[in-house]
């Protein structure tokens, strides 16, 4: 199997490339310290795989896994464990490694990697196939959320926006802000296809609540939503543009 790294630090590059090099049948065919170079390369080269860093300067492994239209299969590697739930949501993504990585918990990841299914094309977000599905989605007005062990309804027009924030989601809506344990996955399955697109991998927002898009960014009520590469065409389409 073929593979590239992709990590801003030099160290963990090497790290990584000598545990490649313990294992039979992987071959490690380049290394990259930004997300941009890696693009590039993969812009004319196919890969079995990629090893991945989350946090690295301008562009993060999530940023870089959005612009992708058809990601190869990815293992992360990374010092922080706060992002394991929102890692997941990403089909392409098989084994999350939290630094430092020990060699026995790096062969195991190799072979969630060779059990995985093919990594599916980058989705165009803005309803899964599920709420396609489910003819409630689009005809509730409002959702039940769980806050403290109470019930909170909240009306789907009230919503500015969502936003994904590790383990949680932040609720923004007109009286007030909600934090809920989820994913926006999960949440996104819930919400009615003609008020709500994804614009960013972290970002659902109300499209009746826009008041402004200028580039990569949306003004919602006083916060300004980037509109990641991947989601701005869908975003144009659901637009009534003159």
């Amino acid at each position: 199997m073929n593979c590239i790294i992709v990590d801003d630090e030099n160290a963990s590059r090497m790290i990584v490339s000598h545990l490649c090099s313990q294992v039979e049948d992987v071959t490690v065919i380049d290394e990259f310290p930004n997300a941009l170079q890696a693009i590039k390369f993969l812009n004319k080269n196919e890969v079995d795989f990629i090893f991945l860093d989350i946090h690295m300067p301008d562009f993060t492994g999530f940023d870089f896994l959005d612009t992708l239209a058809s990601p190869p299969k990815v293992i992360l590697t990374t010092s922080d464990r706060n992002f394991a739930i929102e890692a997941f949501e990403y089909d392409c993504i098989v084994d999350y490694l939290v630094k430092p990585i020990t060699l026995p918990r790096f062969i195991k990841a190799l072979q969630r990697l060779e059990s995985a299914p093919a990594a599916a094309p980058a989705a165009t977000p803005v309803v899964s196939k599920e709420t396609s599905a489910n003819p409630e989605a689009s005809t509730e007005k409002e959702m039940y959320v769980n806050i403290d062990r109470r019930l909170i309804k909240i009306e789907f027009d009230k919503i500015f926006l969502i936003e994904a924030k590790g383990d949680y989601i932040l609720i923004k809506t007109e009286q007030k802000n909600y934090t809920v344990h989820s994913t926006l996955k999960k949440i996104e399955e819930k919400l009615p296809e003609h008020l709500f697109v994804k614009v960013h991998r972290s970002f659902i927002i109300n499209i009746k609540k826009i008041i402004d898009i200028e580039d990569n960014s949306v003004l919602i009520a006083r916060d300004v939503i980037p509109i990641s590469r991947s989601n701005r065409p869908e975003l144009m389409k659901r637009l009534n543009l003159l």
